[in-house]
């Protein structure tokens, strides 16, 4: 008789964790959805934005812009957004060219203290 519950007891066990994955497999395609959905819109978010930056910057200065999102992401990501609120809210007459975009960075750059040693 006790054989008999445990093997009972077992096999509870047993359908419960088979429903729990059977769930699992059936929430994970949704989630798979949802994730894929997520990526569909983050591309298209970054397609609008390059379209913008290719007609407010001329080639010079999107070359500076990508070079600097390769070696400093965050600035280049804050400098594009802050290039597209300039142009959207109309406030960009013609296209930015190199030495306008260096002049933003200085802008946007804290300064730095200059520290000099002398020997004596």
């Amino acid at each position: 008789m006790i054989a008999m519950s445990n093997d009972d007891e077992l096999e509870e066990i047993r359908k419960r964790r088979l429903a729990e994955i059977q769930r699992q497999q059936a929430q994970q395609p949704s989630d798979m959805q949802a994730a894929y959905q997520q990526e569909q819109a983050r591309a298209e978010m970054e397609a609008q934005k390059q379209s913008i930056l290719r007609q407010i910057l001329t080639p010079e200065a999107r070359e500076r812009l990508t070079t600097l999102k390769m070696s400093r992401p965050a600035l280049g990501e804050q400098l594009e957004l802050q290039l597209i609120s300039l142009a959207q809210s109309g406030r960009l007459q013609s296209q930015i060219d190199d030495e306008q975009l260096k002049t933003l960075l200085m802008r946007m750059q804290p300064k730095k203290r200059k520290t000099s040693i002398t020997r004596v």
